[in-house]
Formats: structure tokens, sequence, C-alpha cells
């Protein structure tokens, strides 16, 4: 335990080392990456009622934290096979998923200040009290750690010029085509039928549940299919990391 503490930790100071330069600029992407969206949607939707409103107060960080898992981190996986940092990392004496873990808490740490902001500036556009909830935490760090494990698990698998592509694809579709924004309702059956197998629904509703109290599903179901994804994300990743060793 104390050599796997030990080796996330180096990992996550070699990964802050390497992106201190960058990292005011990448916390002010995410940031208006967070309020864009809250502005963004406004627009669509001129007349805005109470339960739309709390769906994109609390779908914006939703989307920025499984875009982070789904986008940034594959193509950080991406850059550092091309650059030869992905195999000197899997030559070093660490755990297996010492790196993601690592990966992860560099790029969710920068997501926090845009996630904050985005809600407080949401409340304010949209005129709504949150209720954050005890279990806020845990569904951030849950929703960022199962969007970053899958994300990871791709790269890994898929070549790195399919790999962006692939994962751009699919940062569109979440971003048009998944209940965060907006109920499940409102999707045609196929998409309604997809997204009770895909956890990005699940992932909104923990979120949106911890800082409304307002659940689509029950809170158990929602939190056991996300942790169900998170953990086959990892499961996959430990597994091509072993293979690679």
């Amino acid at each position: 335990m104390r050599r796997s503490w030990a080796s996330y930790r180096l990992l996550l100071l070699w990964q802050y080392q390497r992106n201190r330069a960058f990292l005011p600029m990448i916390v002010l992407i995410q940031t208006l990456l967070g309020v864009g969206i809250v502005y963004g949607f406004a627009l669509l939707l001129p007349n805005i009622d109470p339960t739309t409103a709390r769906y994109l107060a609390t779908g914006a960080p939703t989307l920025g934290l499984i875009i982070m898992g789904l986008t940034v981190v594959p193509q950080e996986v991406s850059q550092a096979k091309l650059t030869g940092r992905y195999d000197y990392i899997a030559s070093l004496p660490v755990p297996r998923l010492a790196p993601l873990a690592a990966d992860v808490t560099f790029w969710l740490v920068a997501q926090l200040p845009g996630t904050v902001a985005t809600l407080l500036v949401a409340s304010l556009r949209f005129d709504i009290h949150l209720k954050v909830g005890l279990s806020v935490i845990p569904a951030i760090v849950l929703v960022a750690l199962t969007g970053a494990s899958v994300g990871y698990a791709l790269a890994s698998l898929v070549k790195p010029q399919l790999a962006q592509q692939i994962t751009n694809f699919l940062s569109i579709g979440v971003l048009l085509f998944s209940p965060i924004n907006f109920p499940a309702t409102r999707l045609p059956d196929v998409l309604r039928a997809v997204h009770r197998v895909l956890p990005v629904q699940y992932m909104a509703d923990v979120v949106r549940g911890s800082l409304t109290g307002d659940y689509t599903v029950s809170a158990s179901l929602a939190f056991a299919v996300v942790a169900a994804w998170c953990a086959a994300g990892l499961a996959l990743s430990y597994r091509v990391a072993v293979r690679r060793r």
C-alpha cells in the first residue's frame, strides 16, 4: 500500500510539473466551457421553466466532467503514445492503475474551479436554489472517474488517430443526444433504450440528485449503474496495462 501511494504521488507530481505552465489556461478553458454551456443552451430556450432550469444548471457541470473523461484523458493517452511517454510509464515499476489515478486526479482538480463557477453562474442565471447534499463529493468523483476510466481504456486499446476521432464523436453524441440537459422522455424510443444501458443519464442523475435532491430514478440504482461502468473501465484499463508490461 505504501509503495502504491508513493507511486501515485510521484506520478501526480510529474503530471503537475508537466502541465503547470498551462494550468491557468486549462482552468480558464474548463470554466468557460461550463459557463458557455449554461448560456448557450439558454439562448436556444428563451422560455425556461423551473424544470428546464434545474436540468441546465446541473447538466452543465456534468457535461464538463464527462467531456473531460471522454476527450481530455484519451487525448492525453494518445499524445503519450505518440511521444513514447506511454511506453515509458508502462516500463516503470509502479502499480498498473497508478498512471490512470494520477491523470484523473490532476484533471479533476483542474476541473473543480470550473464546476463551482458553472454552478454559481447557473444558479444566478436561472434563479434557482441548489440543495447541495453530502453525496455531492462522491457523485462528482465517481462521475469523473467513470468517464476517465472508459476514455482511458478506449485510448489504450486503439491507435491514437482513431481514438481522437472516436472520442470527438462520443463528445458530440453526449452533448446533443444524451438526457443531461433535458429529460429522457424527449428522446426517441431507440435512444431512450440505449441510455438505459449506457451510464450517461445515470451520471447526470447522480450529480443532479446530489445538487437538488431530485433523482429521475432511485439514487441507489443510479449510483450502482455508474459504479458498475466505472469498475468495468478500470478492469479493462488494468488488463490492457498488464498485457503491455
